[in-house]
């Protein structure tokens, strides 16, 4: 463990970090629900977003004046799955906010058992079924505050893209506060197992700058892979209470 603040470069490889720690024998067993909300969630989003852009691409019958070759055919399918991708790329974001909101109980519970697990607490018993009920109206709460500073930020920064100019580096300008967001959404739940309300978290990452975006930079990069995007949910719960052990717990931070 270290008292000083990481860089950017070994703040993002904390994600690979909670790569290797959900694959722990005595962490698995944690790791199942966040896994299976996400999968819920961008299977089924996947699904109607893939859905939505069938209909709409049908609707605009760009193919259907040129008849039934095969070529053609072809062309509308990859056109549709393009379609599709963008979409999903496009609000990779959102479906993981949604995730967490769902997940949020389990997200904070497999923090608790990967601290357990970093600082030789293991042989704890592990948290009952009651006090993950108990932690329901903090967690939740939390998920809720998160999704309102979500808002209140992020509608400024979609206006942008429409202003002439300053739209060449919304785009950029949108990156960061995802980066910013996701390390908000995880590092709260090593911090909140701990007492922390949003506010305080959101203090404590504003000190710590290069962790905040080094984290979430690399866990955006993440969200927008196909497949891969599945599982970092947990990845990033254990990636993220991984660098609190490390580098906060000791500095006075909670």
């Amino acid at each position: 463990m270290s008292s000083h603040s990481p860089g950017f470069l070994q703040s993002a490889s904390y994600v690979a970090k909670g790569w290797r720690l959900i694959r722990q024998p005595g962490l698995r067993r944690f790791v199942f629900m966040p896994l299976l909300v996400n999968l819920i969630v961008f299977g089924g989003v996947g699904w109607l977003v893939n859905a939505w852009a069938t209909g709409w691409l049908d609707s605009l019958g760009l193919f259907s004046r040129w008849g039934d070759w095969w070529i053609v055919q072809a062309l509308q399918t990859v056109l549709h799955w393009l379609v599709s991708l963008i979409l999903i790329f496009s609000l990779a974001f959102v479906f993981t906010l949604l995730a967490n909101l769902i997940g949020a109980p389990f997200n904070g519970l497999l923090a608790e058992r990967v601290e357990a697990h970093l600082t030789g607490a293991g042989t704890e018993p592990s948290p009952s079924w009651l006090t993950l009920v108990k932690s329901l109206p903090r967690l939740m709460g939390s998920e809720v505050r998160k999704l309102l500073y979500l808002l209140i930020c992020i509608v400024p920064l979609l206006l942008l893209q429409f202003v002439p100019l300053i739209n060449l580096i919304a785009p950029f300008l949108l990156f960061l506060f995802g980066a910013w967001m996701f390390a908000l959404e995880y590092m709260d739940y090593p911090l909140g197992n701990h007492g922390a309300l949003f506010k305080e978290v959101r203090l404590t990452m504003r000190a710590r700058r290069k962790v905040a975006y080094g984290f979430g930079s690399a866990v955006a990069v993440i969200s927008m892979i196909p497949v891969v995007n599945l599982f970092i949910m947990p990845v990033a719960v254990a990636g993220a209470t991984a660098l609190y052990v490390d580098f906060l717990k000791d500095d006075g931070v909670m």
